[in-house]
This record gives structure tokens, sequence and C-alpha cells, in this order.
């Protein structure tokens, strides 16, 4: 078994979390209809209810507006001429920014990404910003018996999403495969983490909406999950929706600290961010709610605690950096 169990989890972190309120009602996973806010954004379902999270801590809920990635449909970011197509993962999230800037629609003012740039060798049109640590395991059923001291090494999970004939079995069980939903950044920062590309991803692999653990029902589901969004789910620090999953170990590395805390080494650890139109950095509104360590994203408060550490991410000691030329591309 893994060595942290759900259920022991869910126990040390309530343990160590219940002083402070963890366990108040989740942040509204929209804005109330009608409340349009200073600052519209949406994208990455990894980083969509520490958003949420932090819209609520910050200015009493009256500056960031951050929309969820589902359901489907359309999203109304202003009053006038804003209801948009809801961007689902973070490349959507960021199309979407690029798009409001092209038109200057105001529609939205920043995107969430769980990944990096895609391009930095033709535009800096756009700074992704870190603000916390995240890492990606992988989920199975935890009455699986893939969930037997699951510890994977890179190598078979290249082959797992592949589909190599040789990696189809594993403790007796045939593997089922399944990856985010295209345009997720969890998707993409997972498989090049494998080092493998979209066109060599094998045809048993199945998609699914990342980060939600109902999907896996069937004794040979595998998936990549993020671990920050495992611990507020477990946690009821948000809308539970892990089901029946556990996760395992990559290359011996262990997704959870002994306190049940995200282990920010993790061995797939990334920052995740939050997007804006590089133009836009000397805006006063932006740079007070994402720029440097002081900013009001990096700050966020509630009943005492981080609102970042809240949700299961880790604190970065480069919150807020603009600095970085690699951070800086997309089009």
């Amino acid at each position: 078994m893994n060595v942290i169990s759900r259920a022991r989890l869910g126990a040390v972190l309530g343990a160590a979390v219940l002083g402070v309120g963890v366990f108040a009602a989740p942040a509204l996973a929209d804005p109330p209809a009608g409340d349009y806010r200073v600052l519209a954004g949406a994208g990455s379902d990894t980083t969509q209810d520490v958003l949420n999270g932090i819209g609520d801590a910050v200015d009493g809920g009256r500056t960031i507006a951050s929309y969820n990635a589902t359901p489907t449909g359309t999203v109304k970011t202003r009053e006038v001429n804003c209801e948009i197509a809801r961007p689902n993962g973070s490349s959507a999230g960021v199309t979407a920014l690029n798009t409001a800037v092209d038109t200057n629609s105001g529609c939205l003012d920043f995107a969430r990404s769980s990944r990096g740039p895609a391009d930095t060798s033709t535009s800096q049109d756009l700074t992704f910003i870190p603000f916390a640590k995240d890492a990606v395991s992988v989920a199975v059923r935890d009455d699986s018996a893939l969930n037997n001291d699951l510890d994977l090494t890179t190598a078979q999970l290249a082959a797992i999403f592949r589909c190599d004939a040789g990696a189809r079995v594993l403790n007796g069980v045939t593997l089922t495969p399944l990856l985010p939903q295209l345009n997720s950044g969890t998707r993409t920062f997972f498989l090049g983490r494998i080092g493998v590309t979209e066109a060599q991803v094998g045809s048993c692999v199945a998609t699914m909406q990342e980060h939600n653990g109902l999907a896996l029902d069937t004794a040979g589901d595998i998936a990549p999950y993020s671990i920050a969004q495992y611990i507020s789910q477990v946690t009821n620090v948000v809308e539970d929706r892990h089901g029946a999953t556990a996760l395992g170990r990559i290359d011996g590395s262990e997704p959870f600290t002994a306190e049940g805390t995200l282990n920010t080494g993790f061995v797939y650890n990334r920052d995740v961010y939050n997007v804006v139109p590089t133009a836009k950095l000397t805006d006063p509104v932006i740079d007070a709610v994402f720029t440097g360590t002081d900013s009001k994203v990096c700050t966020a408060v509630s009943a005492g605690q981080s609102v970042i550490e809240k949700y299961g991410f880790g604190r970065i000691d480069h919150c807020g950096d603009t600095t970085d030329p690699a951070l800086k591309g997309e089009r």
C-alpha cells in the first residue's frame, strides 16, 4: 500500500489544520452571476480552486474573479459582450487570454496555467508568473492490485502511455491508462516528464477530466494526478472528487511528507502560474495582485493560514517573480 493511505492522509492533515479552520466551506466555483470583479481569469483545472480561495480572501472578494474549467458551455466575465466559451485547461486559458488581448475585448485579464510557456522563441507577449509549487504523481484505485506498493519508474510510465505490448499488465492487472483532456497543462507536463510526445500516445489511452478520481472506475485505470489537488480533495477543502483513488511513488519518490503535505521535492514537481499580458505588468492592479513576493496572490491568508498551503500547494520563494526571460512567450 502507499506509505500514507488515503484515510491516514486525511487524518494527518485534519489534525494539523483543524485549528485554523481549513474545513470551512470551499470557495465558490464561479463568482455569483452579475458579480463582475476587477480582474477576470480562467484556464487550469489544477489551480482553479486555489485561485477561487485567493479571490475570496483578497480585498473582500472584490478584485479577483476566477472561473472554473468546467462545466462545458459559456461563461460571462463582464456585463457586456463577454460571454465566452469556458476555457478548460491551461492551454485553453492561455489561448482565450491571447484572444482577449488581440481583440482588446477586456473579457479576460489573466489565465491560470499549470505549465510554463509553450513557445518563448517568437513572442514575449505573455508573462507566466509563478505563485506555488505542485507535483504530479499517478493515481490508481485503492482497491486494485495496482495499489500494492506502487512504485513506477519513468521508463515504465513511458511504456504504459505508449501502450507498449510488454507494459500492458502490472501486478496481474491489465492496464487501462487515462490522460487529462486536451488543452490540459497537466497532460502537457506529464507527457514531457515521461518523454512521450502527443504523437506517441498509444491507442489504448482514454481521456478524462483531469484530477477527477471518479473517472477511475475499473481495476486497471491509471492516470496522472496533481498531488495538491488530491490533498485538497481528500481533506474536503474542495469538492471531493478523488473517488477510490490512491497515489503511488515514481522513481522511488514519495508524493507526501510524513505530515501528509505535498512533498515539494517529488520527482515530478512543477511551478504553477498566473499568466498576464507582458504589457500589463506595469498596470497598478495587475502589479499589486500578481507581482512580487508581497503581491496579494502570494500573501493571501484565510483564517490565519496561507491560502496556497490550505489548498495543498507548496509555497515558493520566487512567488510573483516576473524577471525570468524563460517565462515570457506564447503566441
